[in-house]
């Protein structure tokens, strides 16, 4: 059988496994719902047969809700039916979800469970359908996920799935700019999930938990998409605050975490010994801590855990891999997704890994990553300028730079954009110092700040074991780091001060994406009244400066 799209996966695992379960939805950590291969490959065709006679093909339908078990139900009734998925972050703020449902033009909006629904109700345009899945109660004029399934009882739609069809446009969160809505094909969902196998090794009829929003390529394509591939088991986090009860319920082969997630677990894990000295005390009384604390945390069954999105630091890896949790680094986006990755044989810590066979890379004159591989994006919706300046001679320009051990392994050093220059006029790159900074004892996340500054600033958030500290000793401990990272970096770089807060930075208040990357700008803007004049005053001073950050 040819599995090359989407809906032949379906229809593989329906006709081959068809009363083993494909997706779960969780209640209290226990099964509430639940769909085998064949009721889920029935109700997906009977809503895209629905779907197709509503709305014909090519249109493009939003996806609004978090992450359960009707929203891969929706998703693929939309790619089966000849349409295109949009997938909506449940966090977006009402002007990026207008802009959205403008540019694209939008047909309709399959609406779940959304905190965001009260605000971005009032942008949505007249024309616009609205279909709820179950128990999800709108004033608006709506029809229901149920009517669909009514009507297309026992149907399935004519269209036939070609794999270069157009089956989804997924709009990237953007630290800087307007979102750009990157087009995914079948093949380009499904040939970066095949060639990984022999890297991300998970087994056969693999356990996921899906936590992260599906909304991000991610998650969709390593839950989603590679559970159609392997035959897998989705089951469906409750919500962030069940993440640990539902982890030791469903002990996962495979989990993904970007560099934030893996860091509150470790904040976690540090506040329930009390302090790193007790766990590590404790850890050289009993060499079996590591092993329990990793099985209460629900991974001792995962055979390959991700960590992505962003630069990991290298010392969150090492403190994993010191309780026996190894976290394997790899690299993707939205626009090619598993290109680098590593492995158990293969790694090295602080490097993306290996290219997969199959894929090209190489550096630029200034040090971007390019890539050349299958199934890569074809580019962005209507915006055929962007997609010049991404695709050039057949090379995927990356907006990462890179640097490329003599063993083969690829080290992220920033962002393209990432760079700046201070008021002497040479380029800064912040990730390796911030890789640096990070491994002290009292932050959970740090921004290195200089744009046009005299000096370099670190902002940085304090975590929770750092409210059981004097000011004191918390801010010795950080001007001792600069000191040591001072002595590591070219002059022009060396951090001259650091600014100190208490408030996390989160998606909510604006300065994380809603993949958890740190927005710079907002950084920038929010801490720049304080960094820039005390960044001068290091410069005249000639020595590190220190600020307590005040909300307003």
């Amino acid at each position: 059988m040819n599995l090359n799209t989407i809906p032949a996966c379906l229809k593989h695992w329906a006709q081959q496994s068809p009363d083993d379960i494909w997706l779960r939805d969780l209640k209290d950590s226990k099964e509430a719902s639940s769909w085998t291969w064949s009721q889920a490959e029935s109700e997906i065709n009977a809503a895209a047969f629905a779907l197709e006679k509503r709305f014909g093909h090519q249109k493009n339908i939003v996806v609004l809700s978090r992450n359960r078990a009707h929203w891969v139900l929706a998703d693929n009734a939309i790619i089966t039916s000849g349409n295109v998925t949009v997938s909506m972050f449940t966090t977006l703020p009402p002007s990026t979800a207008e802009y959205i449902f403008d540019f694209a033009d939008v047909s309709a909006v399959i609406l779940g469970e959304s905190d965001n629904w009260d605000s971005v109700r009032h942008v949505l345009p007249e024309h616009v359908s609205v279909i709820t899945l179950p128990n999800v109660n709108i004033e608006e004029a709506h029809n229901t996920w149920e009517e669909l399934l009514v009507e297309g009882r026992a149907q399935k739609p004519e269209y036939e799935c070609k794999e270069d069809d157009l089956v989804s446009l997924v709009f990237t969160s953007g630290t800087t700019g307007v979102p750009k809505g990157v087009m995914q094909t079948h093949a380009t969902n499904l040939v970066p999930m095949k060639r990984c196998e022999d890297f991300i090794t998970i087994g056969e009829r693999p356990q996921f938990l899906s936590y992260l929003p599906l909304s991000h390529i991610a998650e969709r394509q390593l839950v989603e998409f590679t559970s159609m591939i392997h035959g897998g088991i989705i089951n469906f986090n409750e919500s962030l605050t069940t993440l640990l009860p539902d982890l030791q319920a469903t002990r996962p082969s495979f989990f993904f975490g970007p560099p934030r997630v893996w860091e509150q677990f470790q904040q976690a894990i540090v506040a329930k010994f009390g302090s790193q000295q007790a766990l590590s005390d404790m850890q050289a009384k009993d060499s079996s801590v590591g092993k329990i604390i990793v099985a209460n945390l629900g991974l001792d069954q995962v055979q390959y855990c991700l960590t992505a999105a962003a630069p990991t630091p290298p010392a969150l890896i090492q403190w994993f891999e010191d309780l026996g949790l190894i976290l394997l680094e790899g690299f993707g986006q939205t626009e090619a997704m598993c290109i680098i990755v590593s492995d158990h044989e293969n790694r090295r810590i602080g490097s993306i890994g290996k290219a997969v066979p199959g894929v090209e890379y190489r550096l630029s004159d200034d040090n971007e990553l390019l890539i050349k591989a299958e199934a890569c994006t074809p580019g962005y919706y209507k915006m055929p300028e962007k997609t010049n300046e991404l695709l050039i001679d057949g090379w995927l320009h990356t907006g990462d730079k890179a640097r490329v051990d003599d063993d083969g392994f690829v080290f992220l050093t920033g962002r393209v954009k990432d760079y700046f220059k201070t008021i002497q006029g040479k380029f800064v790159a912040p990730t390796p110092i911030e890789n640096i900074f990070s491994a002290n004892d009292f932050t959970e996340q740090q921004c290195l700040l200089g744009r046009g500054y005299s000096k370099t600033v670190m902002t940085c958030v304090l975590s929770e074991n750092a409210a059981k500290q004097d000011a004191q000793v918390i801010e010795s401990a950080l001007l001792e780091r600069v000191s040591e990272i001072n002595e590591t970096v070219e002059k022009h770089a060396r951090v001259g001060a650091v600014i100190i807060s208490s408030t996390p930075w989160t998606i909510e208040n604006g300065i994380l994406t809603p993949t958890m990357k740190i927005r710079r700008e907002k950084v920038e803007e929010k801490f720049a009244a304080l960094a820039e004049p005390i960044a001068h005053e290091a410069a005249e001073k000639g020595e590190i400066q220190l600020r307590w950050f005040e909300e307003a």
